[in-house]
């Protein structure tokens, strides 16, 4: 009897963590909850369970078994205070290597994206990033199911499924908001596993001076719970005024398509797509935006969609729950116009 482990890496900073963590062990659950009849009929057990780097940051263990983990292996030094990926990679490959997890998941984010590469490369093993789909499926010539990573290739023209035949783990990056946040059990009870990883400062190739902060604005739409976003039907940089307006009176943020941000119309953090923010809200209006299958991947399991523009052809109407044919110049006033009318009434 072997066991089949299904790992998470759980990012946290500042002794909080990442949303998306608990986005993966949903994921993971899943993915675990496939191979079960497989894995039953052979005598292998299947784990959800994750790994957590830090200093005095059990609490996030605790929090991660109250959405899904079985077991938590818990590196806690203060050496590990603040991300550095030497430290971090070591540690996480020297627990892996213990272990032998099946399938191993990290976020997509800036940490995720420096720490999963390198992470890769020291376990020599295949790493499937920004994926949009996975699930684990029977391959010709395997014995076992194995995990079937799907992404956008080719300037998101295509859609590309992966797998590693051979090496392990099998690990992918998703990006934040690409699934759904599993269920919080604040009954649920799991394990904590403390792993002793030898660390010493001297081997570390970075040391933090100090934290700038940036004081310009900020956009975090990942998120956000409504977001209105402007295309290339708005026609100039000024055609976001409206869009501001718009996301102002629903108490939502500004989204944009890749060819304002281009353009230079808009800054990097408002894209969302393939090359910028995956999002999921609860509203997403797509104003102007023709919805090349790039932006489509980044907003498309958003819970409502209306989706506003003057061609009647426009693939966002595709995954539009309301699609409106008209010049957004005259729907988007009309909209703020009823919008005001109606907290007005409610004052």
């Amino acid at each position: 009897m072997s066991a089949r482990r299904f790992w998470v890496f759980i990012e946290q900073e500042e002794g909080k963590a990442h949303p998306v963590s608990w986005e993966l062990l949903g994921v993971a659950s899943r993915l675990a909850s496939e191979v079960k009849e497989e894995a039953d009929a052979a005598g292998d057990t299947v784990h959800v369970e994750c790994i957590l780097l830090g200093n005095q940051v059990e609490h996030i263990a605790h929090e991660a078994i109250k959405y899904g983990a079985e077991r938590v292996y818990l590196v806690d030094e203060p050496e590990l205070e603040h991300y550095r990926n030497c430290p971090y990679y070591k540690c996480i490959v020297g627990v892996v290597r213990k272990y032998e997890p099946e399938v191993f998941l990290i976020g997509a984010t800036t940490l995720g994206r420096d720490l999963a590469g390198a992470v890769a490369t020291s376990l020599r093993t295949g790493l499937t990033a920004d994926c949009t789909g996975l699930e684990m499926g029977e391959v010709k010539g395997s014995k076992q199911r194995l995990l079937l990573a799907t992404r956008p290739a080719f300037g998101g023209n295509i859609m590309a499924t992966i797998l590693c035949r051979q090496s392990r783990p099998q690990m992918s990056s998703v990006r934040p908001r690409v699934f759904p946040m599993p269920p919080y059990n604040p009954e649920a009870v799991g394990e904590i596993v403390r792993e002793e990883v030898p660390l010493d400062e001297k081997d570390t190739e970075a040391c933090i001076l100090e934290f700038i902060r940036d004081q310009a604005e900020s956009v975090d739409i990942e998120y956000a719970d409504v977001i209105v976003s402007g295309g290339r039907g708005l026609g100039t940089p000024e055609g976001f005024k409206l869009i501001e307006e718009l996301a102002h009176e629903l108490g939502g943020v500004v989204g944009a398509s890749r060819p304002c941000v281009d353009a230079g119309w808009i800054s990097y953090a408002h894209q969302v797509g393939q090359s910028g923010r995956t999002v999921r809200p609860k509203l997403y209006i797509a104003a102007g935006i023709s919805g090349a299958l790039q932006h489509k991947v980044g907003m498309q399991n958003s819970d409502f969609i209306i989706a506003i523009n003057s061609d009647p052809n426009a693939p966002i109407f595709d995954v539009a729950d309301v699609g409106i044919v008209g010049d957004l110049f005259q729907v988007i006033p009309a909209m703020i116009k009823e919008i005001k009318a109606r907290k007005e009434a409610l004052a």
